[in-house]
């Protein structure tokens, strides 16, 4: 009796053993016809960001990310690569068909990313300066007592 109760139990983790995991379903690809393209363009670098309508990230990249270095981070051409990098990503893994530009920042970068989204056959429906202009400042600290 003890034997055949042995035998049933190795049988049954056996066959646990061999019995092909339950492979969970996978997404569909998710498809975002309309984007938003974020320029951060400063002095020493430019970071390009490509979102969905809600702000969530699709890709992103940067001068730096691809290859280039010092000085040469801060360039027109480096923000190009850069924008052509993040969007032929998006084009690719999201069908990006359409965005809206907001360019932040008073970099070399602004105007060669803009123009390396066209050039990639992606239409841009709005651009929009969101770069922060300083208004005087904050209230001044009050004089020093005697």
């Amino acid at each position: 009796m003890a034997e055949e109760e042995i035998k049933t139990t190795t049988v049954a983790a056996e066959e646990q053993a061999q019995a092909p995991k339950a492979k969970t379903a996978k997404k569909g690809k998710r498809v975002v016809n309309a984007g938003q393209l974020h320029i951060q363009a400063t002095f020493n670098n430019t970071i390009i960001s490509v979102t969905d309508k809600n702000g969530g990230i699709l890709t992103a990249s940067s001068a730096g990310a691809n290859g280039f270095r010092g000085s040469k981070k801060g360039t027109a051409y480096a923000a190009g690569i850069a924008a052509e990098k993040a969007l032929e990503k998006a084009k690719k893994d999201y069908s990006l068909n359409s965005v809206d530009v907001f360019v932040k920042g008073i970099g070399l970068g602004r105007d060669s990313a803009i123009r390396a989204v066209s050039s990639l056959g992606i239409k841009i429906d709005s651009i929009t300066d969101t770069t922060p202009i300083a208004h005087g400042g904050v209230r001044p600290k009050g004089e020093r007592k005697p």
